[in-house]
């Protein structure tokens, strides 16, 4: 939030890779053995002057499912984002453009879809969802406050827009809506010394109906939508001895969607959702070089029609291990374990159980 103390340096550069790994194995009667997937993500940020930010990022990924009935895959490029960010001479404002290019998989076969539900699903948190849309643009701007003598307020607002593109081979051109948000957020130090330091923020997303051109499958053409988002998060950073705790949490509501009836029979609802997390690391300095930061984290999802109460559609306790080694003044590399254990819905209103590791190696280099 103090943007301020964000001015980079002018000759600052920075690039980050390497790969990670999402697995889960389900139990008997579900609709997957397991979902694997592979990503290698690449980031590179460039500081030009004291003001310019231009950020590249890409990733290639890989996905498999194994059935009962036979396998699943996908793999390919992802979509690669660009974008500028621009800090006035004040540095409490900030303004921001970006690019989506359209390099990742536009249109799979309807085969792969079930495959891609499930990587779509927020309780599993894959790092890579999809692997490419029609591109898009973004802009906004952010700022900053002082609350005080020691808080600070931030502002944020974007809107996005989507290209069309076939998502599915021999269905119809999808024209998705448009996206805009708006963020409120405050932080500051607390306690009596003021040791500890808390982050809060709320994040209100809304966005346009999608239509899909008439097809073979759907000759009248079609209408989806998705109702607003809320989504309210925060931490608190405490001391302990000679190590750092951190608990932090967020809760997002999903609404129905806006302007669309129970009768509305050519438009598809998305369902309404509350996907809920809290978490807690604890983060401590071994050496100059080495930082550890054991961590452990229970997340939640709900779903449930336009009208009535929400059901349980998964929950997971998912604990791990940080490891940070600064190798040099310009390379640090990260290694993260995770295992997750839980519980998701099936198709015959009871649940089954789910496994899976979450393995991370990461290299940041800077100049």
């Amino acid at each position: 939030m103090p943007l301020a103390a964000q001015q980079p340096r002018a000759d600052l550069a920075t690039a980050r890779s390497g790969v990670i790994l999402d697995a889960y194995s389900f139990g008997s009667g579900f609709a997957f053995d397991n979902v694997v997937e592979w990503t290698v993500p690449v980031t590179v940020s460039q500081h030009v002057g004291q003001r310019l930010t231009v950020d590249l990022s890409a990733a290639f990924a890989r996905a498999s499912g194994a059935t009962t009935s036979g396998n699943f895959r996908v793999s390919g490029f992802t979509d690669t984002d660009v974008r500028a960010s621009w800090a006035t001479g004040s540095g409490h404002l900030i303004l921001a453009v970006a690019a989506t290019l359209p390099t990742g998989q536009e249109t799979v076969s309807d085969s792969t879809v079930p495959l891609l539900s499930a990587l779509a699903t927020e309780l599993l948190a894959f790092t890579t969802p999809t692997l490419g849309s029609g591109g898009g643009a973004t802009g906004g701007f952010a700022t900053a406050f002082r609350l005080g003598e020691r808080w600070a307020g931030g502002v944020a607002a974007s809107y996005r827009w989507h290209a069309g593109y076939t998502p599915v081979a021999g269905g119809g051109r999808l024209e998705p809506g448009g996206e805009g948000r708006v963020r409120l957020g405050v932080e500051g130090p607390v306690g009596a010394r003021g040791g500890g330091y808390f982050r809060g923020a709320a994040v209100y997303t809304a966005s346009g109906v999608d239509t899909t051109a008439s097809s073979a499958a759907t000759p009248n053409g079609s209408r989806s939508g998705i109702g607003d988002r809320i989504l309210v998060y925060s931490s608190i950073s405490l001391p302990a001895g000679a190590s750092s705790l951190v608990f932090y949490g967020y809760d997002m509501y999903r609404l129905r969607p806006r302007g669309l009836t129970a009768s509305d029979s050519n438009t598809v609802q998305v369902p309404r959702g509350n996907v809920f997390a809290l978490g807690a690391r604890l983060e401590r300095t071994l050496s100059p070089a080495l930082g550890l930061a054991p961590n452990v984290e229970f997340r939640s999802e709900l779903t449930g029609e336009s009208a009535g109460s929400l059901t349980l559609l998964g929950w997971l306790v998912r604990p791990g291990v940080d490891l940070r080694y600064r190798a040099s003044g310009q390379v640090t590399l990260l290694v993260q374990g995770q295992m997750a254990f839980g519980r998701l819905a099936d198709s015959n209103g009871g649940s089954v159980s789910l496994v899976g590791p979450r393995a991370v190696v990461l290299v940041d280099w800077s100049r």
